[in-house]
């Protein structure tokens, strides 16, 4: 089934862990006929949660994509939806979502409201201005509050947040909604698992608040258009129920507002509006417009539109080693066809590659397609040379779109096979992994030989070994969890170095001077700036430069640890036009890195994390005096209905088993959230310890 181009709708769906992601989007497939049947996450039976660790734990690891179709107002419409993971190991599944996607559902629990990871995926989207509706979802739930949900999303996130349904009954007493701008109450029965609801009058004891939410909502949406709120001036009934819903769309695409809607997934109340909403405010890839790129030969900024008959462009945002068909390559279609039995160029490698087979996804499930257009979404089989952020096109009119960054690993440990046999296979199996996980890095330890595996979290990380011994057949044993500790400056240093030798009877010469200096606002990597002019040295010997840098920053001068960041400016430079080469500048670069940074002060640091625990007051004290001797710093205390919440900035080392301990002093009465917030610099009495740790090891 082929969408025009307006028809079609790319979504994702995202929220915080249990918000009902996932059970929303099994009633979004079974309502619009994709299934026939309900799966619940419980169950282990969910469509979109297919791996077998998902099924087991009941929580979302993996984005899965699937299409499926509704009509609205006798119009067909196409929506291709992903469904994103909620806990925060798995956020670059949410990151590499939003990139390629148009619009997105933000779901909220009407009990917690906006949680810790409601605000790291909200902030995702921002990053990408991805449009956005709201769903309160759990509706049915004790303690749920629909206008709290409200204000905490104008609160906390800072949005702009309109309702266009409110509750009709609360808690046990949820019955349905109430449409604010058709003025009517559906109403769903429990015997036809929601498939159909009634519309019925509003009651006369709900006729002041529907109209005071009423008046709240078309104020809001006709002061956003000029000629909307002159006829609204003029006649306030002038107005169509399509005009309305018109600038409400607008509204959305210019993200001058959030629309709200809410319902109880779980209880199967809700989604049919919300369809409707995906398919009347959120954007098409024509709303998207014309997408960004440059040209990998001139560096110049060019636009592809899309269309089918413009030249191919594609963006690579997911890669996935399928055991029956090798690597699965996601990718968004923005101009253009993919081919099956084609060849594509992808500018980074500078190689063409045949497609040999073309899909469209059911969560696992392969359904072959020949073509693929403007717009969609696939997944491509063939390709060899592939990283997530790769741009596919055509080599005639070559395009590179921004990349993708992720954030790196915090924490690390050691694995290695039960059997001596198992090492060839264990290394393919990880090599595969990172493939696909750009938050998932392998390295050796030079100085034990172990392979280091690092990720996102101890969840992260447990269901990599998990991985290991259920898709790779290889058991692992592991060492204790290593946290990924950094290393940076705090002053200011100007270096001159020279490099002058003779090597097998030539000389090699290279000099240069440079200022290093920390970075600000704890952006990491390497901060390269030339400020040579033009013609001083040739241009590769700067690349072999920055390229120096970039490797000797692998070991800083305290204890070896990764520089967490360095920014360096390139002031001046020599050459000998007989004794120069790439080479020179590449060593010269690093011995700089090691005079410079050992005299700029240098620091340890360590991944400080962001943590919520929601707790009974009964148990606050213990919690706060637990927080208190794990060296966190109490940023906030709130009141979540009955319940205490303690926001606080925690370092990773002093968080492992927390889970446990916090059970264990709450009688399992508490939860607790934590997200990566930044790198902070190790008090200098712990960095003593960890220093003399390392080196007496």
């Amino acid at each position: 089934m082929k969408a025009e181009l307006k028809n079609i709708r790319n979504i994702g769906i995202m929220a915080h862990i249990d918000a009902g992601k996932t059970t929303t989007t099994e009633r979004v497939l079974y309502y619009t006929g994709l299934n026939h049947k309900i799966g619940e996450v419980h169950d282990g039976t969910a469509t979109m949660d297919w791996m077998i660790q998902e099924q087991e734990r009941g929580i979302t690891i993996t984005s899965a994509s699937t299409t499926t179709y509704w009509n609205y107002n006798n119009i067909d419409y196409n929506i291709n939806i992903i469904d994103t993971p909620g806990h925060v190991d798995f956020t670059v599944e949410v990151e590499r979502s939003l990139r390629v996607l148009d619009g997105a559902i933000a779901i909220f629990c009407a009990v917690g409201g906006v949680e810790p990871q409601s605000e790291t995926v909200w902030r995702q989207a921002d990053k990408y201005n991805v449009p956005r509706i709201a769903f309160v979802n759990k509706m049915d739930r004790p303690g749920a509050d629909f206008f709290n949900v409200v204000a905490q999303i104008q609160d906390k996130l800072k949005a702009n947040p309109v309702p266009l349904q409110i509750p009709f009954g609360t808690e046990d007493q949820f019955k349905g909604v109430i449409d604010l701008i058709e003025k009517k109450v559906l109403i769903w029965n429990n015997d036809d698992l929601g498939e159909k609801y009634d519309l019925i009058n509003i009651p006369d004891e709900l006729t002041e608040e529907v109209e005071e939410w009423r008046e709240k909502l078309v104020e809001t949406v006709v002061e956003t258009e000029d000629k909307l709120l002159e006829k609204f001036l003029e006649n306030r009934d002038s107005i169509s129920v399509e005009e309305f819903k018109e600038s409400v769309r607008k509204g959305v695409l210019e993200g001058k507002f959030i629309p709200v809607f809410c319902g109880a997934a779980f209880k199967n109340k809700g989604i049919q509006p919300l369809l409707d909403a995906i398919t009347a405010f959120l954007p098409s890839p024509l709303d998207i417009g014309d997408i960004k790129g440059v040209d990998p030969k001139t560096e110049a900024e060019i636009y592809r539109s899309p269309q089918n008959e413009q030249a191919l462009s594609a963006l690579v945002f997911k890669i996935s080693a399928s055991s029956f068909s090798g690597k699965l390559v996601y990718v968004r279609v923005y101009s253009g066809e993919l081919k099956e039995n084609e060849m594509v160029y992808n500018p980074r490698t500078n190689k063409k590659e045949r497609i040999t087979r073309l899909f469209r996804m059911h969560a696992n499930r392969q359904n072959p397609v020949k073509v693929v257009g403007a717009g969609e979404i696939c997944a491509a089989v063939g390709l060899k040379d592939i990283y997530t952020g790769d741009t596919l096109c055509s080599d005639k009119q070559p395009i590179i779109f921004e990349s993708m960054i992720f954030p790196e690993p915090v924490l690390g440990i050691a694995v290695e096979p039960m059997k001596q046999a198992d090492i060839d296979k264990l290394y393919d199996a990880l090599l595969k992994i990172s493939e696909e996980d750009p938050t998932f890095n392998v390295k050796t330890d030079e100085n034990s030989g172990q392979t280091i595996i690092s990720g996102m979290g101890e969840l992260h990380l447990e269901i990599i070994v998990d991985r290991l011994k259920r898709e790779f057949n290889v058991t692992c044993n592991q060492g204790k969890p290593q946290v990924a500790f950094k290393e940076a400056i705090t002053t200011i240093v100007e270096q001159e170095q020279l490099f002058d030798k003779l090597a097998g009877g030539k000389g090699k010469y290279a000099k240069i001077t440079i200022i290093i200096s920390p970075v600000e606002d704890n952006e990491n990597g390497l901060h390269f700036i030339n400020k040579l002019e033009k013609g001083i040295i040739p241009q590769e010997y700067i690349s072999a430069i920055e390229k120096g840098f970039r490797e000797a920053m692998f070991n800083g001068p305290i204890a070896g640890y990764p520089m967490h960041s360095l920014k360096v400016e390139l002031i001046d430079a020599s050459f000998d036009a007989e004794e120069s080469d790439v080479l020179s500048f590449e060593i010269v670069a690093k011995m700089a890195f090691r005079e410079s940074v050992r005299n700029a002060n240098p620091i340890l640091m360590e991944p400080v994390m962001d943590i919520e625990v929601v707790t009974p007051e009964d148990y606050l004290g213990d919690v706060v005096a637990d927080l208190n001797k794990r060296r966190a710093n109490i940023e906030k205390m709130d009141s979540r209905g009955e319940l205490k919440v303690v926001k606080a900035l925690v370092p990773l080392a002093e968080q492992f088993g927390y889970v446990t301990t916090l059970r264990t002093i709450t009688s399992g009465r508490a939860t607790s959230t934590m997200e990566f917030h930044s790198y902070e610099e190790i008090p200098n009495e712990i960095a003593k310890k960890l220093v003399n740790s390392i080196f007496l090891n």
